[in-house]
């Protein structure tokens, strides 16, 4: 880094007087009305559901008591700790007297927190960041190894042990990120008043409750610059639309496409732009397109159940695809939750004796939930009794909540970098299609989430043969004999992909298992000409996915081409291009439909 550039060499620029006053006035004025609107939303929500309604003090209570039992191995992790940091101090002191030196820590070169030069070049801010790191190693360390924990606490301890320790960087703080301090000096403190005006704009949005601001919103227009896929609603009903999308060769696949994607999250991650967009791709290749688009609920639905994202989703999706085509069979594609009900679905098809579904395509999901990952952290009996208390008071689970459980998952990408830009940098978030969708949360109906929640997460009833009924039917995955193709992706936090591997042995018939690098939506997302992303292939499934992926050959590029040969090579006929509105079924409106573009508060 040159001279000029260092946190300490950089001219301190003096702030207007009269800008830093006006400034302040609004702020207090903006603080004092979000503080009493979100009292007033207190009182009327009933206050909050408990000191601790996650239960982390009596997980690390635990976590304590049985470190006390052994304070051998304790004090050992203790004096190892206590070692490396005096190295550190002896090679920092070294380096400031000019002499040769050794990093004690190397972090992962792939952590964006300390990509700044500063955190190595300056002896002072290494110093910092190599603490830190060696801090960071002892706490995971210390609470990773403790004996006689319960695998949940165990996981939960594990959790928010991370969590605090992500949210304690040096990165995150003004006196010790050397940018923050450069861009301070170098605006005279203009970035922290920007920031925090960014800060009371986002308590603002979130009525009391931060919404940290990922992306500019009002870039994106769904249906106009995203989601632009030519095509037709030709049904809905109360829980979902479905668009017909239009077609661009003059011969199809005789079997149509229906996709159902999940519910927690809007449709149009498979239509993004077109260069990404799944939906464009396979109507190129001769596919007819059906895309659910599911309602954005609100307390009028709070009674709809699992069963009824069955009937109304899937059951009639499919009659209406055999009004607009004339075509009983169909291939159907699910996608993460939307899988899960594709695979339910499929098992009460088989009790009765409903043949039209031909194949089945699984997207990152989950029937056994056994190791589900680090959602399973928010799954205990105290956790969903709090979830279920705000989803009775309001019918729905507020889709702002949702959100911020998925990006705890990945704090520091998605939530600690927004802090330090927006707030500390005082920058406006760069427009980003895919942080846009991310931020368009929607909300889940209070009765279909208990049912998911208590049947399949904590309970994991779906893999027992008659351990949920669904519309009046007891369902067995057993019965399922179509031909079934999983696309897991490898660095999945949502849905494991180990965890994933495990339908591929509940359900009987042809099943072909392929693993896509990266994680829940880029491995999914993942088109032919962006050249990203290499795929794992492997003929065989055998019991274990460790003994899968030893056999499995890498393959580089996307697998999107390997699921279109999969699926059309089950029934290759073709016949003439089917427009929407041909059929039985009227245009309603334009894709994307209206559905998608409700927004959740």
């Amino acid at each position: 880094m040159a001279d000029a550039q260092k946190p300490d060499q950089v001219p301190f620029r003096l702030p207007d007087p009269a800008e830093v006053g006006r400034s302040m006035a609004d702020i207090a004025e903006r603080s004092q009305r979000i503080v009493g609107e979100w009292l007033k939303r207190q009182s009327e929500e009933g206050g909050s559901s408990g000191a601790d309604p996650l239960n982390i003090g009596g997980a690390f209570l635990e976590m304590t008591a049985k470190l006390m039992s052994n304070p051998a191995k304790l004090m050992q992790a203790q004096i190892g700790f206590w070692q490396d940091y005096m190295s550190l101090w002896q090679n920092t002191a070294r380096r400031m007297m000019g002499m040769d030196s050794v990093t004690v820590i190397e972090g992962d070169p792939r952590d964006r927190r300390f990509r700044d030069d500063a955190w190595k070049e300056n002896e002072v801010f290494d110093f910092i960041r190599q603490s830190y790191l060696l801090s960071a190693r002892y706490v995971q360390d210390v609470v990773a190894h403790v004996d006689g924990l319960d695998p949940h606490t165990a996981q939960k301890v594990d959790f928010y042990a991370r969590q605090f320790v992500d949210a304690m960087s040096p990165s995150n703080f003004l006196l010790t990120n050397p940018e923050v301090l450069r861009k301070t000096a170098e605006t005279g403190g203009e970035n922290l008043l920007r920031g925090l005006n960014n800060l009371l704009t986002d308590l603002e949005r979130g009525k009391g409750q931060l919404r940290i601001k990922m992306t500019d919103m009002d870039a994106f227009r769904i249906g106009e610059n995203i989601a632009v896929s030519p095509g037709k609603v030709v049904y809905q009903n109360d829980l979902m639309q479905l668009i017909q999308y239009a077609p661009n060769t003059e011969t199809v696949l005789k079997r149509p496409l229906l996709i159902i994607p999940p519910w927690i999250n809007k449709f149009y991650i498979l239509d993004l732009r077109p260069k990404n967009s799944l939906v464009r791709w396979a109507v190129s290749q001769g596919h007819t397109v059906f895309m659910v688009s599911w309602v954005n609920p609100d307390e009028r639905l709070a009674e709809k159940g699992f069963d009824d994202y069955m009937t109304e989703g899937v059951l009639d999706a499919l009659s209406a695809i055999e009004a607009a085509t004339g075509e009983t069979d169909c291939n159907v594609i699910g996608y993460c939750l939307g899988g899960t009900l594709l695979g339910c679905t499929l098992a009460w098809m088989a009790a009765h004796d409903d043949t039209r579904i031909k194949s089945a395509t699984f997207f990152v999901t989950l029937m056994d939930f056994r190791e589900s990952g680090e959602l399973n952290v928010f799954i205990d009996e105290e956790q969903i009794k709090m979830l279920e208390d705000k989803m009775n008071r309001r019918g729905y689970l507020e889709g702002s909540e949702m959100g911020t459980t998925f990006n705890m998952l990945r704090a520091n990408d998605l939530i600690w970098s927004f802090v330090v830009n927006n707030y500390l940098l005082g920058n406006d978030p760069f427009p980003f299609d895919l942080l846009y969708w991310n931020s368009d949360s929607t909300r889940m109906p209070a009765r279909m989430h208990s049912f998911y929640l208590r049947n399949m997460y904590q309970e994991n009833l779906m893999i027992e043969p008659g351990g949920i009924s669904l519309a009046g039917t007891p369902i067995d995955l057993r019965r399922i004999t179509v031909p079934a193709y999983f696309l897991s992706t490898r660095e999945d936090h949502i849905a494991p992909w180990r965890a994933t591997y495990r339908g591929t042995q509940m359900l009987r018939g042809p099943n072909r298992f392929v693993l896509a690098a990266s994680g829940h939506i880029a491995g999914v997302v993942n088109p032919p000409d962006g050249g990203k992303y290499s795929h794992w292939i492997n003929r065989d499934l055998p019991p274990q996915p460790e003994q899968w992926f030893a056999g499995a050959t890498e393959i580089a590029g996307s697998w999107w081409p390997d699921w279109h040969r999969w699926v059309s090579a089950l029934d290759k006929r073709q016949v003439k291009a089917r427009v929407p509105g041909d059929g039985k079924l009227a245009p309603i409106e334009d894709a994307p439909g209206s559905y998608v573009k409700v927004q959740a508060s």
